[in-house]
């Protein structure tokens, strides 16, 4: 009797597992898809980065050039390739849209959160992959840096997936040699995805993790002869190839120079070629950590508890738990402290997000499997009194904000309510203290969804917590983070004339004819997304530096550098010119120029663009412009 009760006992087991884990993917699933995509339309693509890198893919599937990458019809050597393979192949499949550039980025952050899943699962059960990825998810820094066409989530998600294929190796007695040639596919697209990061990282953390448990002789396991040749076979030809392609041609030193000792080394110890980068400040890159965890860094603390920390206890051996929360600690420890000594930006510090998502989703599993009144209990009920405060704090503050200021009338260029701090723009995000009493006006739907949002969230998951279930107060957390984050998607929208150039390109292509010329004042990452939008090559005044400077000194390079003797002739030409400039720099753009010959044409989020003939007016051959 016993024998055959096992059997439906067993069964009823596995379709109870298999149903959780559908419920769970779920779950994570449709998180993503209410999160993510609505972040893929609707909104421009921003100036700098994020235009500068889809630019460089329009260019790569014009040019059917796969190898070396173009801005502007400049060679752009500083980055490696993978991410801009991935958008220039959704041009090809679904054509150049804003939803098909943010289309790899929006799939690389499901596939991290499937990663952490199952690294979470490996760990801690499937509760804890569950609450890991639920956070990757749902924690603002992720959600953040990928607003903008970067690389990071790319990395974050090799460097997870190969630590995990790694973890599921190690705890296997006979582990398949698949496992470590995955592993070593996932290094090298990494390499293809940031450079050498991408094996620093995950050499660091295994080396790490296999020294302080006094298991270095495991490398012999690891196939490390035949894993260095796939390793080759996928990083090394891209490589090649650049460094054939951009050979040398004194003054500039070819690629293998600029992207390895330029953009690796001399980048690293703050002394890169043109220093056109600002330095987060140290205590800022680590402090920002719990905002960008947040609501899920209330319980960091807690977490960083169960990493084990004492050399004793790694030569008596750990459990299974202990040396994931060991590996996961060196992860994160390791990017963090090697950013700490290097130029760093604030988004440095997304690699390491998941590895302390996975220490706090192990934590909340094991608080859900406590009893009540357990010290894991009573430190959550703590936590969540914490977090409860600052939800009452976030309504009243964004209440008083909209009480406090006046609706923006329809048509108001927001850049007119905004106080600049360009000293602050060394932080990705560092409009955001632009921002005025007055230009809150214009965000009274956002603050209202956000205060009452961070106070429901934050109320419900004390009460459940109160009432000993804290996977509804975890499921509190996330549907309130859910409806902050399309709340911060909705203030970009309304931010945007101020970050982006969209709606001035979008103008230019209304009356752009052949033969006109578009000519951005300063840098070239000032103004890019008119280069992306119109689709025409721009000109730059008074701007060789920044992304286009190296590629600038090589034999091919168009001559599009412009200074203000050559402009002013360009402008005094039979040629239609727009000019595109910040406005509390006009002036310097137009030194030498003929007022009577300049004609505002466009303007809007602190850019004007000028003209050097009125619309309509006819041109030099008789055809009216």
């Amino acid at each position: 009797m016993q024998q055959t009760s096992a059997v439906p006992e067993t069964m009823l087991e596995k379709r109870e597992h298999s149903t959780r884990t559908r419920i769970y993917l779920g779950i994570l699933v449709l998180v993503w898809l209410v999160v993510y995509i609505p972040g893929m339309v609707h909104r421009g693509l921003l100036d700098d980065a994020d235009s500068v890198h889809a630019e460089a893919a329009r260019e790569m599937v014009l040019s059917h050039d796969w190898v070396t990458l173009h801005a502007d019809g400049i060679r752009y050597l500083e980055k490696a390739p993978l991410m801009y393979w991935c958008v220039a192949a959704c041009y090809k499949l679904f054509g150049v849209t804003e939803w098909s550039t943010r289309l790899p980025i929006a799939l690389s952050v499901l596939a991290l959160a499937w990663v952490i899943f199952l690294l979470g699962r490996l760990a801690y059960g499937e509760l804890g992959g569950f609450y890991s990825a639920l956070i990757v998810e749902t924690c603002i820094g992720i959600y953040l840096f990928t607003r903008f066409l970067i690389p990071d989530v790319m990395v974050t998600l090799w460097l997870a997936l190969g630590l995990y294929l790694f973890l599921r190796g190690f705890e296997q007695a006979n582990a398949s040699r698949w496992l470590w040639w995955g592993f070593a596919v996932t290094v090298a697209l990494n390499v293809l995805t940031k450079s050498l990061i991408g094996l620093v990282f995950p050499a660091a953390a295994i080396g790490l993790f296999l020294i302080l448990t006094g298991n270095l002789r495991y490398l012999r396991k690891m196939h490390l002869g035949s894993g260095i040749l796939i390793f080759l076979a996928v990083a090394a030809p891209w490589h090649i190839l650049a460094a054939l392609r951009n050979p040398p041609h004194p003054p500039e030193k070819g690629f293998l120079w600029f992207y390895f000792i330029n953009e690796q080394f001399l980048r690293y110890l703050n002394e890169r070629i043109p220093h056109d980068y600002g330095k987060v400040p140290l205590v800022l890159f680590w402090g920002l950590l719990l905002v960008f965890l947040f609501p899920w860094s209330a319980f960091l603390l807690q977490a960083l508890r169960r990493i084990p920390y004492r050399l004793k206890s790694f030569a008596s051996g750990l459990d299974a738990v202990g040396r994931a929360n060991l590996l996961f600690a060196l992860w994160a420890g390791f990017i963090m402290v090697f950013f700490s000594f290097s130029s760093r930006q604030e988004y440095y510090s997304l690699p390491a997000l998941p590895a302390l998502a996975l220490l706090i989703g192990g934590w909340l599993a094991r608080e859900s499997a406590s009893e009540p009144g357990s010290p894991p209990r009573r430190t959550a009920q703590v936590s969540s009194w914490i977090l409860l405060a600052i939800g009452v704090t976030a309504f009243v503050v964004t209440m008083a904000l909209v009480a406090l200021s006046k609706p923006v009338p329809p048509g108001t260029d927001i850049a007119d309510l905004l106080t600049q701090h360009p000293k602050d723009y060394v932080l990705s995000m560092g409009h955001v203290l632009d921002l005025t009493l007055s230009a809150f006006g214009a965000f009274h739907g956002p603050l209202l969804g956000t205060g009452l949002a961070f106070l429901a969230g934050t109320a419900l998951n004390w009460y459940f917590r109160r009432r000993g279930s804290p996977f509804r107060g975890n499921l509190a957390l996330g549907g309130m983070m859910v409806v902050f984050l399309l709340c911060v998607n909705s203030g970009l929208r309304i931010f945007e004339p101020v970050i982006s150039s969209k709606r001035l390109a979008l103008d230019i292509n209304k009356v752009y004819q052949p033969g006109d010329i578009i000519v951005i004042h300063g840098d070239y990452e000032d103004g890019s997304t008119l280069n992306f939008y119109t689709g025409h090559q721009v000109e730059i005044l008074n701007g060789r530096e920044a992304d286009l400077w190296y590629g600038s000194l090589f034999p091919d390079a168009p001559h599009i550098f412009l200074n203000n003797d050559s402009f002013a002739r360009l402008w005094k030409g039979p040629n239609r010119v727009f000019l595109f400039t910040d406005l509390d720099r006009e002036s310097g753009a137009l030194r030498g120029i003929d007022p009577k010959t300049v004609y505002p044409f466009a303007r809007e989020g602190g850019k004007v663009l000028l003209t050097n003939r009125p619309i309509g007016q006819p041109s030099a051959d008789g055809k009216p412009q």
